[in-house]
């Protein structure tokens, strides 16, 4: 089902992704900016499920690469975000026929809509993941054999290339360091793919479930309910933890903001610790493991709900922190070997979103 996608409703759909994207993706404000600007300009997107995507059509991924805090002071033009497209599709000797976010997080979910409108193409209502991952190889098609390349990136500056790699691990590591260079922050285009791959490797539903949560918190707020329960319960979730961020330390290095939030509740409440990379990768307190990647762990305002991402935590705030389950085809061995704890360097198994042990639910054949 095909529906229009116009300018009122990119607040909703911003906060919305802001959610899923488990505090990365990039800061959703400065991509709705992006996306009014070419929707104002070149007028409404049609969005199409799926189920509508002819089997020959050409699919690329849009998306900002980089660390999110550098993004904030080095804004994109819609130039920028349309060159890779052409770049790929000149490239690829053929049509680009649709637009796909790469992932539903932040900017990410929202420059894809900037550049659908400004080429005038149709946006898929779905995406690689279901959630933000801060390497370019961590998406659902790595696992269906999509390849990475040909990539295309641009900068501010008009400088655009495109890569040819031997596979999307390479890929990842040649454009992150041509990312360093650029100024830490790039447009990118690739994943290349027919109809018939996408309806199978992506995520389908992301651009509508990100609208339904965000005009959840929305309406909850004028409702005078509680917009944190209503995400909980939209997301399947549960809200694990509230209390106030008393500590901060991030950093920008090899292209990813890095760091690490602390989280104290009132009275002899062990301290939440929040560990990410662009995205919140591991949330434990004392001995206890609430959630870990790949499943959804979510930094929400205490009183309006409104998401926060890693480069928005701040020392003061009053947080109530959420998980949420990720796509189930993130739990199968190949997907942990990819975006599991282990791959980022932490000594622990896989936590679901309840706090279940990865191992314990194998076991158990769930």
């Amino acid at each position: 089902m095909s529906w229009t996608l116009t300018a009122d409703a990119i607040g909703d759909l911003a906060r919305g992704a802001a959610v899923l994207g488990t505090g990365g993706g990039g800061d959703p404000y400065i991509g709705s900016l992006l996306a009014r600007q070419a929707l104002a300009e070149h007028g409404p997107v049609t969005v199409v499920g799926l189920d509508e995507v002819p089997d020959d059509a050409l699919v690329l991924t849009v998306a900002m690469m980089g660390a999110p805090t550098v993004m904030v002071e080095k804004l994109p033009s819609l130039d920028e975000v349309v060159a890779p497209v052409h770049a790929l599709g000149t490239y690829l000797g053929r049509p680009v026929t649709h637009v796909a976010c790469a992932e539903i997080g932040g900017v990410n979910s929202t420059i894809p809509v900037a550049a659908a409108a400004a080429l005038g193409l149709p946006l898929l209502d779905a995406d690689g993941m279901g959630r933000a991952f801060p390497e370019l190889q961590m998406v659902l098609p790595t696992l269906y054999g999509v390849t990475a390349s040909p990539l295309a990136f641009s900068d501010e500056k008009g400088n655009v290339g495109v890569l040819q790699t031997v596979d999307n691990h390479w890929t990842e590591r040649i454009a992150r360091v041509a990312c360093v260079e650029m100024g830490c922050s790039v447009m990118i285009s690739g994943f290349p793919m027919s109809g018939a791959v996408a309806r199978d490797a992506l995520v389908g539903g992301s651009l509508s479930h990100s609208l339904a949560i965000g005009s959840g918190i929305a309406e909850a707020r004028l409702a005078k309910t509680d917009p944190v329960a209503a995400t909980v319960e939209r997301l399947a979730g549960r809200e694990f933890f509230s209390g106030k961020v008393v500590d901060v330390e991030r950093a920008t290095t090899t292209g990813f903001a890095r760091g690490r939030a602390r989280i104290e509740a009132a009275g002899d409440v062990a301290a939440l610790e929040l560990s990410f990379q662009n995205e919140h990768l591991i949330a434990q307190s004392g001995e206890v493991t609430f959630a870990t990647t790949p499943d959804l762990i979510i930094v929400l305002d205490a009183e309006s709900g409104e998401p926060i991402t890693t480069e928005g935590l701040r020392y003061g705030q009053r947080v109530r922190v959420v998980a949420a389950p990720s796509d189930p085809r993130w739990h199968t061995a190949e997907a942990l070997a990819m975006v599991g704890p282990a791959y980022f360097g932490y000594d622990l198994p896989s936590h679901r979103f309840d706090g279940t042990p990865e191992w314990q639910l194998v076991e158990a054949g769930a």
